[in-house]
């Protein structure tokens, strides 16, 4: 069947001739119709260039995962001691990653019964600080075990970039809404403090961690300036040297004479 095939095309050249010459001409006509267009269009094309080029970079930051500026351990959980009716603790340490100044703030969905030490904060670059976490643990419903206590209490922290050293207050975040970035959502996890496990160790070594960070700063900052006794009293130790030395030259002089 290929040979019968190879035969009729190679008989029936002037049927192939035929065809080739509209083909060509449409060809030519395709060409010629496509070179006119791109003639008469470049200035459209020129006009909306910028606003294609914006738009696909829109969608690229979209696709992009969010950079983050804290790193956050533990990264997405808070691990609280499960002692119904009373106020446990739990411990976040968190570290500025970024190359600027950034603040951060804590936001519950039970504001009521959990509040945060420090609610935010101001780190520079590398700076890191151990934030408390308190929360009131309720008596379990139902019967239920200690363990299958679900909380559905959740914690964001939030980061935003600021332009360098000044004082920490929530409404910065309120100002620049769009320079806010969500950096984690942690949820809540309950830990049974009768049985050691390491995530119950590393808390409590958190904590202890976060607590002498608290009475550091609670202590008077140690000033090596001069001394001051009394109310307008400053010692002044070459003062004094130089007062007994002139005093000492006088009594000298009196003594010769």
């Amino acid at each position: 069947m290929a040979i019968e095939t190879d035969q009729k095309s190679s008989s029936d050249g002037k049927v192939w001739g035929f065809f080739k010459l509209p083909f060509r001409q449409t060809r030519n006509t395709t060409s010629t119709t496509s070179s006119s267009s791109a003639q008469t269009q470049p200035h459209l094309e020129g006009s909306n260039h910028h606003a294609s080029a914006n738009s696909v970079s829109s969608v690229a930051k979209s696709l992009l995962p969010t950079r983050r500026r804290l790193k956050l351990d533990p990264a997405n959980k808070l691990y609280f001691p499960y002692e119904p009716g009373k106020q446990v603790r739990s411990a976040v340490r968190i570290k500025n990653t970024s190359k600027s100044y950034t603040a951060f703030k804590f936001q519950t969905t039970a504001p009521k019964s959990c509040f945060m030490r420090p609610p935010g904060a101001i780190l520079a670059p590398g700076e890191s600080i151990i934030a408390t976490v308190f929360k009131f643990v309720e008596q379990p419903e139902n019967n239920e075990k200690p363990m299958d206590q679900k909380s559905k209490v959740k914690f964001k922290i939030m980061s935003l970039k600021v332009k360098g050293p000044m004082e920490y207050v929530p409404e910065l975040f309120d100002e620049q809404k769009d320079q806010v970035a969500i950096e984690q959502i942690l949820r809540v996890v309950f830990l049974d403090p009768k049985r050691p496990c390491p995530a119950l160790e590393k808390l409590k070594r958190q904590l202890a961690d976060a607590d002498a960070a608290v009475e550091a700063r609670k202590k008077p900052p140690e000033d090596a300036g001069p001394r001051i006794i009394g109310e307008g009293l400053v010692i002044d130790e070459w003062k004094e040297r130089r007062e007994r030395y002139l005093a000492r030259q006088q009594i000298e002089g009196v003594d010769s004479a």
